[in-house]
Protein backbone atom coordinates (compact mmCIF):
# COMPACT_ATOMS: atom_id res chain seq x y z
CA UNK A 1 0.00 0.00 0.00
CA UNK A 2 1.40 3.37 -1.05
CA UNK A 3 0.09 6.41 0.83
CA UNK A 4 0.54 10.14 0.30
CA UNK A 5 -0.21 12.63 3.07
CA UNK A 6 -0.54 16.30 2.10
CA UNK A 7 0.10 19.16 4.54
CA UNK A 8 1.13 22.48 3.05
CA UNK A 9 2.31 25.63 4.85
CA UNK A 10 3.19 26.06 8.52
CA UNK A 11 5.60 24.27 10.86
CA UNK A 12 3.03 23.56 13.58
CA UNK A 13 0.62 22.03 11.06
CA UNK A 14 3.31 19.84 9.51
CA UNK A 15 4.51 18.64 12.90
CA UNK A 16 1.01 17.70 14.08
CA UNK A 17 0.09 16.03 10.79
CA UNK A 18 3.21 13.87 11.07
CA UNK A 19 1.13 11.94 13.61
CA UNK A 20 -0.72 10.41 10.66
CA UNK A 21 2.55 8.96 9.39
CA UNK A 22 3.30 7.36 12.75
CA UNK A 23 -0.18 5.92 13.15
CA UNK A 24 -0.26 4.45 9.65
CA UNK A 25 3.22 2.96 9.92
CA UNK A 26 2.34 1.31 13.23
CA UNK A 27 -0.94 -0.05 11.87
CA UNK A 28 0.47 -1.04 8.47
CA UNK A 29 4.24 -1.60 8.81
CA UNK A 30 4.62 -2.57 5.16
CA UNK A 31 2.95 0.60 3.84
CA UNK A 32 5.10 3.16 2.04
CA UNK A 33 4.37 6.64 3.37
CA UNK A 34 5.17 9.80 1.40
CA UNK A 35 4.65 13.15 3.11
CA UNK A 36 4.13 16.28 0.98
CA UNK A 37 5.22 19.46 2.79
CA UNK A 38 6.60 22.91 2.07
CA UNK A 39 10.37 23.24 2.01
CA UNK A 40 10.55 25.58 5.04
CA UNK A 41 9.13 22.89 7.33
CA UNK A 42 11.66 20.13 6.60
CA UNK A 43 13.66 20.50 9.86
CA UNK A 44 10.77 19.21 11.98
CA UNK A 45 10.69 15.99 9.97
CA UNK A 46 14.39 15.11 10.08
CA UNK A 47 15.11 11.59 11.38
CA UNK A 48 11.39 10.75 11.62
CA UNK A 49 11.34 6.94 11.37
CA UNK A 50 7.71 6.79 10.21
CA UNK A 51 8.19 8.63 6.91
CA UNK A 52 9.58 6.79 3.90
CA UNK A 53 9.81 9.74 1.51
CA UNK A 54 9.39 13.48 1.93
CA UNK A 55 7.93 15.16 -1.13
CA UNK A 56 9.15 18.75 -1.06
CA UNK A 57 6.90 21.52 -2.34
CA UNK A 58 8.99 24.57 -3.33
CA UNK A 59 6.63 27.55 -3.29
CA UNK A 60 8.78 29.75 -5.54
CA UNK A 61 9.46 27.05 -8.12
CA UNK A 62 5.84 25.92 -8.22
CA UNK A 63 4.31 29.38 -8.19
CA UNK A 64 1.52 29.81 -10.72
CA UNK A 65 -1.29 27.49 -11.79
CA UNK A 66 0.60 25.82 -14.65
CA UNK A 67 3.61 25.00 -12.49
CA UNK A 68 1.32 23.59 -9.82
CA UNK A 69 -0.41 21.37 -12.38
CA UNK A 70 2.95 20.07 -13.64
CA UNK A 71 4.01 19.32 -10.05
CA UNK A 72 0.78 17.37 -9.49
CA UNK A 73 1.10 15.41 -12.72
CA UNK A 74 4.64 14.38 -11.80
CA UNK A 75 3.38 13.34 -8.36
CA UNK A 76 0.63 11.27 -9.92
CA UNK A 77 3.28 9.06 -11.54
CA UNK A 78 3.84 7.50 -8.11
CA UNK A 79 0.45 5.73 -8.39
CA UNK A 80 -0.73 6.11 -4.80
CA UNK A 81 -3.35 3.78 -3.32
CA UNK A 82 -4.41 6.33 -0.71
CA UNK A 83 -4.08 10.12 -0.52
CA UNK A 84 -4.93 11.97 2.70
CA UNK A 85 -5.37 15.72 2.29
CA UNK A 86 -4.93 17.25 5.74
CA UNK A 87 -4.58 20.77 4.30
CA UNK A 88 -7.78 21.02 2.27
CA UNK A 89 -7.23 24.38 0.60
CA UNK A 90 -6.60 25.51 -2.99
CA UNK A 91 -3.12 24.01 -3.39
CA UNK A 92 -4.17 20.58 -2.17
CA UNK A 93 -7.47 20.72 -4.10
CA UNK A 94 -5.44 20.96 -7.29
CA UNK A 95 -3.37 18.00 -6.05
CA UNK A 96 -6.54 15.99 -5.53
CA UNK A 97 -8.02 16.97 -8.88
CA UNK A 98 -5.05 15.43 -10.70
CA UNK A 99 -3.94 12.57 -8.46
CA UNK A 100 -6.21 9.63 -9.25
CA UNK A 101 -5.71 7.43 -6.19
CA UNK A 102 -8.54 4.92 -5.51
CA UNK A 103 -8.93 6.28 -1.96
CA UNK A 104 -8.87 10.05 -1.40
CA UNK A 105 -9.64 11.39 2.08
CA UNK A 106 -10.14 14.88 3.50
CA UNK A 107 -12.51 17.06 5.49
CA UNK A 108 -16.08 17.71 4.43
CA UNK A 109 -16.35 21.09 2.70
CA UNK A 110 -19.11 22.53 0.58
CA UNK A 111 -18.55 22.02 -3.14
CA UNK A 112 -15.42 19.87 -2.69
CA UNK A 113 -16.91 16.41 -2.15
CA UNK A 114 -16.27 15.39 -5.78
CA UNK A 115 -12.51 15.52 -5.13
CA UNK A 116 -12.62 12.79 -2.50
CA UNK A 117 -13.93 9.27 -1.94
CA UNK A 118 -14.25 9.86 1.82
CA UNK A 119 -14.94 13.13 3.64
CA UNK A 120 -14.87 13.65 7.40
CA UNK A 121 -16.98 16.20 9.25
CA UNK A 122 -14.90 18.34 11.61
CA UNK A 123 -16.11 18.46 15.22
CA UNK A 124 -17.08 21.76 16.79
CA UNK A 125 -15.96 20.80 20.29
CA UNK A 126 -12.99 18.65 21.35
CA UNK A 127 -13.84 15.23 22.80
CA UNK A 128 -10.50 14.95 24.65
CA UNK A 129 -7.70 17.19 25.83
CA UNK A 130 -5.78 16.54 22.60
CA UNK A 131 -7.36 19.63 21.07
CA UNK A 132 -9.21 19.86 17.78
CA UNK A 133 -6.05 20.29 15.70
CA UNK A 134 -5.00 16.75 16.64
CA UNK A 135 -8.48 15.22 16.84
CA UNK A 136 -9.39 16.45 13.36
CA UNK A 137 -6.26 14.95 11.83
CA UNK A 138 -6.67 11.62 13.58
CA UNK A 139 -10.24 11.42 12.27
CA UNK A 140 -8.78 11.23 8.74
CA UNK A 141 -7.45 7.77 9.58
CA UNK A 142 -10.88 6.23 10.11
CA UNK A 143 -11.56 5.44 6.40
CA UNK A 144 -8.42 3.26 6.31
CA UNK A 145 -9.45 1.33 9.39
CA UNK A 146 -7.53 3.14 12.15
CA UNK A 147 -10.34 3.99 14.56
CA UNK A 148 -8.23 3.91 17.72
CA UNK A 149 -5.05 6.03 17.37
CA UNK A 150 -1.77 4.30 18.18
CA UNK A 151 0.03 7.63 18.75
CA UNK A 152 -1.38 10.99 19.80
CA UNK A 153 1.63 13.18 20.57
CA UNK A 154 3.83 14.58 17.77
CA UNK A 155 7.53 13.96 18.29
CA UNK A 156 10.81 15.46 17.15
CA UNK A 157 13.89 13.32 16.66
CA UNK A 158 17.28 14.77 17.61
CA UNK A 159 20.64 13.16 16.95
CA UNK A 160 23.21 12.61 19.70
CA UNK A 161 25.39 15.25 18.04
CA UNK A 162 22.60 17.83 18.11
CA UNK A 163 21.94 17.15 21.78
CA UNK A 164 25.65 17.37 22.61
CA UNK A 165 26.03 20.64 20.72
CA UNK A 166 23.11 22.20 22.61
CA UNK A 167 24.64 21.17 25.93
CA UNK A 168 27.96 22.72 24.83
CA UNK A 169 26.13 25.94 23.91
CA UNK A 170 24.56 26.10 27.37
CA UNK A 171 27.99 25.51 28.87
CA UNK A 172 29.55 28.25 26.73
CA UNK A 173 26.95 30.72 27.98
CA UNK A 174 27.53 29.50 31.56
CA UNK A 175 23.87 28.62 32.02
CA UNK A 176 23.19 27.69 35.64
CA UNK A 177 22.24 24.03 35.23
CA UNK A 178 21.21 23.73 38.89
CA UNK A 179 18.13 25.78 37.97
CA UNK A 180 15.28 24.89 35.64
CA UNK A 181 15.22 26.70 32.32
CA UNK A 182 12.20 28.55 30.99
CA UNK A 183 11.94 29.50 27.34
CA UNK A 184 9.91 32.62 26.62
CA UNK A 185 8.04 32.47 23.33
CA UNK A 186 8.52 36.19 22.95
CA UNK A 187 6.95 36.85 19.55
CA UNK A 188 4.26 35.25 17.43
CA UNK A 189 4.58 34.53 13.72
CA UNK A 190 3.24 38.02 12.99
CA UNK A 191 1.99 41.11 14.81
CA UNK A 192 -1.57 39.79 15.11
CA UNK A 193 -0.29 36.78 17.07
CA UNK A 194 2.11 38.68 19.34
CA UNK A 195 1.17 39.55 22.90
CA UNK A 196 1.91 43.29 23.50
CA UNK A 197 5.59 43.69 24.33
CA UNK A 198 4.98 45.93 27.37
CA UNK A 199 2.72 43.28 28.90
CA UNK A 200 5.20 40.54 28.01
CA UNK A 201 7.88 42.48 29.89
CA UNK A 202 5.62 42.46 32.97
CA UNK A 203 5.29 38.69 32.64
CA UNK A 204 9.06 38.18 32.37
CA UNK A 205 9.67 40.50 35.32
CA UNK A 206 7.19 38.50 37.39
CA UNK A 207 8.87 35.18 36.55
CA UNK A 208 12.36 36.59 37.08
CA UNK A 209 11.44 38.21 40.41
CA UNK A 210 9.66 35.23 41.91
CA UNK A 211 11.36 32.09 40.63
CA UNK A 212 14.93 30.81 40.64
CA UNK A 213 15.13 29.93 36.95
CA UNK A 214 17.11 30.57 33.78
CA UNK A 215 15.26 32.57 31.12
CA UNK A 216 15.80 32.16 27.38
CA UNK A 217 14.20 34.45 24.80
CA UNK A 218 13.00 32.80 21.60
CA UNK A 219 13.33 35.23 18.69
CA UNK A 220 14.83 35.37 15.22
CA UNK A 221 17.88 37.58 14.54
CA UNK A 222 15.58 39.82 12.47
CA UNK A 223 13.40 40.27 15.58
CA UNK A 224 16.23 41.35 17.89
CA UNK A 225 14.96 44.93 18.12
CA UNK A 226 11.59 43.72 19.42
CA UNK A 227 13.29 41.36 21.86
CA UNK A 228 15.42 44.27 23.07
CA UNK A 229 12.27 46.31 23.74
CA UNK A 230 11.18 43.65 26.21
CA UNK A 231 14.66 43.18 27.71
CA UNK A 232 15.10 46.92 28.33
CA UNK A 233 11.93 46.99 30.44
CA UNK A 234 13.16 44.28 32.80
CA UNK A 235 14.43 45.00 36.29
CA UNK A 236 17.94 44.00 37.30
CA UNK A 237 16.86 40.76 38.98
CA UNK A 238 15.03 39.51 35.88
CA UNK A 239 17.83 40.67 33.56
CA UNK A 240 20.37 38.68 35.58
CA UNK A 241 18.48 35.48 34.72
CA UNK A 242 18.07 36.13 30.99
CA UNK A 243 20.56 34.61 28.53
CA UNK A 244 19.63 37.08 25.82
CA UNK A 245 22.05 35.96 23.10
CA UNK A 246 21.67 32.22 23.54
CA UNK A 247 20.09 31.42 20.18
CA UNK A 248 20.24 28.64 17.64
CA UNK A 249 21.67 29.09 14.15
CA UNK A 250 18.73 27.32 12.53
CA UNK A 251 15.52 25.48 13.30
CA UNK A 252 17.25 22.23 14.24
CA UNK A 253 19.47 23.99 16.75
CA UNK A 254 16.39 25.70 18.19
CA UNK A 255 14.79 22.29 18.69
CA UNK A 256 17.94 21.08 20.45
CA UNK A 257 17.92 24.18 22.68
CA UNK A 258 14.23 23.60 23.48
CA UNK A 259 15.17 20.05 24.43
CA UNK A 260 17.46 21.48 27.14
CA UNK A 261 14.62 23.58 28.58
CA UNK A 262 11.96 22.47 31.06
CA UNK A 263 9.01 24.62 30.08
CA UNK A 264 7.89 27.28 27.64
CA UNK A 265 5.74 30.34 28.29
CA UNK A 266 4.40 32.82 25.78
CA UNK A 267 2.83 33.28 22.37
CA UNK A 268 1.18 30.39 20.57
CA UNK A 269 3.00 29.21 17.46
CA UNK A 270 5.62 26.84 16.10
CA UNK A 271 7.93 27.27 19.10
CA UNK A 272 5.18 26.03 21.41
CA UNK A 273 4.38 23.03 19.23
CA UNK A 274 8.05 22.07 18.91
CA UNK A 275 8.64 22.47 22.64
CA UNK A 276 5.71 20.17 23.41
CA UNK A 277 7.15 17.65 20.95
CA UNK A 278 10.29 17.42 23.13
CA UNK A 279 8.12 17.00 26.24
CA UNK A 280 8.31 20.50 27.67
CA UNK A 281 5.49 21.83 29.83
CA UNK A 282 3.71 24.85 28.37
CA UNK A 283 1.79 27.99 29.27
CA UNK A 284 0.31 29.55 26.13
CA UNK A 285 -1.04 33.05 25.52
CA UNK A 286 -3.42 32.85 22.58
CA UNK A 287 -4.08 35.73 20.22
CA UNK A 288 -7.67 37.00 20.51
CA UNK A 289 -8.47 35.87 16.95
CA UNK A 290 -7.10 32.32 17.27
CA UNK A 291 -9.49 29.51 18.25
CA UNK A 292 -8.15 28.10 21.50
CA UNK A 293 -10.22 24.90 21.13
CA UNK A 294 -8.17 23.99 18.07
CA UNK A 295 -4.63 24.68 19.27
CA UNK A 296 -4.78 24.15 23.06
CA UNK A 297 -3.31 20.67 22.78
CA UNK A 298 -2.91 18.38 25.82
CA UNK A 299 -4.55 20.98 28.05
CA UNK A 300 -4.79 19.49 31.54
CA UNK A 301 -4.56 22.50 33.84
CA UNK A 302 -1.24 21.25 35.21
CA UNK A 303 1.44 20.50 32.60
CA UNK A 304 -0.22 22.33 29.72
CA UNK A 305 -2.20 25.50 30.41
CA UNK A 306 -3.39 28.29 28.16
CA UNK A 307 -5.16 31.63 28.38
CA UNK A 308 -7.34 33.50 25.92
CA UNK A 309 -8.99 36.89 26.33
CA UNK A 310 -12.31 35.12 25.75
CA UNK A 311 -11.75 33.25 29.05
CA UNK A 312 -12.14 36.58 30.85
CA UNK A 313 -14.44 38.63 28.62
CA UNK A 314 -16.65 36.20 26.66
CA UNK A 315 -19.19 38.93 26.04
CA UNK A 316 -16.66 40.91 23.97
CA UNK A 317 -16.59 38.10 21.39
CA UNK A 318 -20.32 37.65 20.98
CA UNK A 319 -21.43 37.45 17.32
CA UNK A 320 -17.86 38.00 16.04
CA UNK A 321 -15.95 35.59 13.83
CA UNK A 322 -12.16 35.20 13.74
CA UNK A 323 -11.75 37.45 10.68
CA UNK A 324 -13.64 40.27 12.38
CA UNK A 325 -11.59 39.88 15.55
CA UNK A 326 -8.33 39.83 13.59
CA UNK A 327 -9.15 43.19 11.99
CA UNK A 328 -9.43 44.73 15.47
CA UNK A 329 -6.84 42.59 17.21
CA UNK A 330 -5.00 45.59 18.70
CA UNK A 331 -8.18 46.68 20.45
CA UNK A 332 -8.63 43.21 21.90
CA UNK A 333 -4.98 42.88 22.91
CA UNK A 334 -5.29 46.22 24.75
CA UNK A 335 -7.74 44.52 27.12
CA UNK A 336 -5.46 41.53 27.73
CA UNK A 337 -3.57 42.74 30.82
CA UNK A 338 -1.00 40.45 32.38
CA UNK A 339 -2.77 40.86 35.74
CA UNK A 340 -5.79 39.03 34.30
CA UNK A 341 -3.98 35.72 34.09
CA UNK A 342 -1.14 36.18 36.58
CA UNK A 343 -2.85 33.90 39.17
CA UNK A 344 -3.16 31.15 36.54
CA UNK A 345 0.52 31.51 35.60
CA UNK A 346 1.49 31.44 39.27
CA UNK A 347 -0.39 28.16 39.77
CA UNK A 348 1.23 26.67 36.66
CA UNK A 349 4.73 27.65 37.81
CA UNK A 350 4.19 26.27 41.30
CA UNK A 351 3.22 22.94 39.75
CA UNK A 352 6.09 22.98 37.24
CA UNK A 353 9.12 24.26 39.15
Amino acid sequence: MKILIIQHKMIGDVLITSLLCENIKKAYPNATIDYLVNSNTLPVLENNPYIDNIVVFQEKQNKGFLNLIKFCKDLNQNKYDVVIDAYSKLQSWVNMLIIDAPVRISYKKSGRKFLYTHTIQKSEEPATNLGLSIEHRLSLLVPIGITTPLATQPKLYLTKTEITNAKKLFNNFKVNTSRKTVMISLLGSDETKTYPLDEMAKLVNYVGDNYNVNLLFNYLPSQKDQATVVYNQLNDVAKSKVYFNLLGDNLRSFIAIANECDLIIGNDGGAINMSKAVDNKSFIIFSPWIDKKVWATFEDGINHVSVHLKDFYPEKFKNLNNKQIKKEVKKFYAMFDFELFKPKLEKFLKNSL
